[in-house]
């Protein structure tokens, strides 16, 4: 598992308030734990520390930066501190996909 990525390869896809209202959660309250998100090359990575900031970069996406420096595409969080993120449903259908049908 990789730390630490930002996902290049997929088009951002704009998140629910619910969704962004947990990371703004974790930033006021200065929350500090492992986010786990799905890297430029789908894989599972992830993230250790407190997110400090938002950051959207124009037609990349939106980001959530780490006190040391990382930084997350918030549309590819699969969970954050234990909480679900906006990629949980398709790391879900992931895991529930049969490994025999082709």
């Amino acid at each position: 598992m990789k730390t630490e990525s930002s996902c290049k390869t997929t088009s951002y896809l704009p998140i629910s308030w619910d969704d962004m209202e947990v990371i703004n959660e974790a930033i006021q309250s200065k929350k500090t734990g492992k986010i786990f998100f799905f890297g430029s090359d789908g894989q599972l990575e992830e993230a250790k520390g407190s997110v400090v900031k938002i950051l959207e970069e124009k037609n990349k996406g939106v980001y959530a930066i780490m006190d040391s420096g990382g930084h997350v595409r918030v549309d590819r969080i699969i969970t954050i501190f234990g909480k679900v993120g906006a990629a949980y449903e398709e790391y879900e259908a992931f895991g529930n996909a049969c490994m025999d049908c082709r």
